[in-house]
């Protein structure tokens, strides 16, 4: 096997053959770093999904390490990340009542990862490309919301009958029309947290805000006894590492959780390949979105082995490997290696750990969750624009809808319509060559024809696809008539497929019949190909096709000399001075451009 093939297949490998003693000190700060950081948010994020807070510290440790030694990225943290645990509390609520839930957990986790490798070994990297930014941006911000409010209860000490099966706007509704139940310890604890994280922000970006706003508290509850006036601890946590149990394979569960565990897929590959090229730009390391397709995928499926649930990348624990120093994938790899270590020693006092402690760290994570900046650019853009009412529509969606799977793909497929929208028209420009007071000659952009005109500049630009053929069929007819010489200038044409060709035929036919010519300029080799395929030339003649040329307009200037030479042989041309000029007559004209 090659060693190209070896890297591919275990970039950990590649990874160490290069590895230089100079990175070590570096990987292990930044490992240690994102520990401090990433303790809390395991078991805090463990809570979304719904989930003792163990889960959480087991896929750090297990997801981390993998994600680390088979994916791209040399800095990205794979873990629980917030959006993929409200994406799979949502896709879990019907089953937490079930006495295998917890099994069925574990076996979205695996589906998560079958399918996540699959997108990468069938090359499918540019499936993100269909999760527009403006649907993460507002998918991001409603998952936020969410997040804050499906944590007000605990933050507050609200207890809640059959919480698990209510939605978070129920929660929400209660919590208001109970807000008298407050309990002022509880409420306490959550305020010191929230102010503790404040605190350490604006003193120090390093500073572990959200664990020791966890930790601090713990010593006021133990000093005070607070945990017999109200206030809810996390309760004990097993010292030992991720056990391993076999996944139990139901096809009838599989086939219910299909699509929940396709929305995690996909949005989890979008957080990890977007975190990944962030960071790569700035590192310069070119990213294989399908290897960290693979390496994702990995990681889940492993992981759904050793009672994890579904991971990707965390922006806030890559963003701090890479800050502070993380090099390689190894910062990844002992990052979890610490969890374990941490999870083996110290899981005895985590028991002290206030639940409204958590949830504080949760509440300030979720208003984190809105880019307020992103939102503003967008709606900067106009608020009718395409990504802005994507962004809008997704944000409410993820809110109102019970199912956030739902709110993703309703995202999704409003991009698209939108963007096919924004696409249906066919981007053309109607020009006329005159002459300026130089004696030089120009082309003026006409907005209409009024007369008739010895030459007709048509200019199509961009991708011309069948979605557009309806726009351009109905702006060529209005034309027809309106031109002896038609110059259809092909050089700003991008890709144009065969339904816009059947257009250009019937165009041609049109023209020719109502007595006037086309003749096409700007050509490529790759668009003759495809007219040659169309037999165009026979309805246009051979005479009458000009090949793109390396000096600037050259193909249009042959153009216009065999439009003069139609002219002449229809007895409409005097002179060139005089057929450019008589060509401005009866129009409106905007902007000038030199021929």
């Amino acid at each position: 096997m090659s060693t190209v093939a070896i890297g591919r297949l275990l970039p950990f490998m590649e990874m160490m053959r290069g590895y230089k003693r100079e990175y070590l000190k570096k990987d292990i700060i930044g490992a240690l770093t994102v520990t401090v950081v990433g303790l809390p948010q395991y078991m805090a994020y463990a809570l979304i999904a719904g989930v003792n807070p163990v889960y959480g510290l087991y896929t750090g440790i297990v997801a981390g390490i993998l994600g680390s030694a088979f994916g791209c990225s040399n800095q990205l943290i794979t873990g629980p990340t917030n959006a993929i645990c409200l994406l799979t509390a949502s896709a879990m609520i019907r089953y937490m009542k079930l006495p295998n839930a917890m099994e069925m957990l574990f076996l979205m986790t695996f589906m998560v990862g079958i399918l996540q490798i699959l997108y990468g070994v069938f090359r499918l990297g540019k499936i993100i490309d269909f999760v527009s930014h403006s649907v993460l941006v507002g998918f991001t911000a409603g998952a936020g919301i969410i997040i804050a409010l499906g944590q007000v209860n605990g933050f507050l000490g609200i207890s809640i009958p059959n919480s698990a099966s209510m939605s978070t706007l129920e929660k929400t509704l209660y919590n208001i029309t109970h807000i008298t139940h407050t309990n002022p310890y509880v409420l306490g604890v959550g305020v010191a947290t929230i102010a503790i994280i404040i605190i350490c922000k604006k003193i120090s970006k390093n500073l572990p805000g959200a664990l020791l706003g966890i930790i601090i508290p713990i010593f006021f509850i133990l000093a005070f006894a607070l945990d017999k006036k109200g206030v809810k601890l996390t309760g004990t946590i097993p010292s030992s590492l991720p056990p391993f149990t076999m996944v139990k394979f139901s096809f009838a569960s599989m086939k219910d959780m299909l699509s929940g565990a396709f929305a995690i897929s996909i949005i989890g590959l979008v957080e990890a390949i977007s975190i990944s090229k962030a960071i790569g730009s700035n590192t310069r390391q070119e990213i294989n979105s399908n290897q960290e397709f693979i390496g994702q995928g990995i990681a889940n499926t492993i992981a759904s082995f050793f009672q994890c649930f579904p991971s990707s990348g965390s922006f806030t624990r890559s963003a701090i490997n890479y800050i502070n120093g993380g090099v390689t994938r190894l910062s990844g790899i002992l990052a979890g290696v610490f969890v374990a270590i941490l999870l083996v020693l110290f899981a005895p006092y985590a028991k002290y750990i206030p639940s409204a402690g958590l949830a504080a760290v949760l509440i300030y994570t979720g208003y984190g969750l809105i880019d307020k900046k992103e939102f503003k650019k967008i709606v900067k853009m106009g608020m009718f624009t395409s990504d802005s009412i994507a962004m809008w529509v997704t944000c409410i969606l993820v809110i109102v809808l019970p199912n956030l799977d739902n709110a993703i793909y309703a995202g999704i497929i409003l991009s698209i319509i939108l963007y096919l929208k924004d696409t249906n028209k066919a981007p053309f420009k109607l020009l006329v060559p005159a002459q300026n007071n130089d004696s030089q000659i120009v082309e003026r952009e006409i907005k209409s024809v009024n007369e008739n005109l010895d030459i007709l500049i048509i200019q199509p630009e961009g991708n011309l696809y069948f979605g557009a053929a309806a726009d351009f069929n109905d702006r060529l007819s209005r034309i027809t008539n309106k031109s002896k010489v038609f110059i259809v200038r092909m050089k700003y044409v991008t890709k144009i497929d065969f339904t816009l060709i059947t257009s250009l035929k019937v165009f041609a036919r049109n023209v020719k019949e109502a007595g006037g010519t086309i003749i096409i300029s700007g050509v490529s080799p790759e668009l003759e190909v495809v007219l040659k395929k169309a037999s165009l030339e026979s309805d246009i003649g051979s005479e009458n096709i000009f090949m793109a040329e390396n000096e600037i307009l050259a193909s249009t200037t042959n153009a216009l000399e065999r439009a003069r030479v139609v002219l002449a042989g229809a007895g409409g041309l005097k002179s060139a001075a005089q057929t450019v000029m008589d060509s401005v007559s009866g129009v409106n004209t905007t902007g000038v451009s030199p021929l």
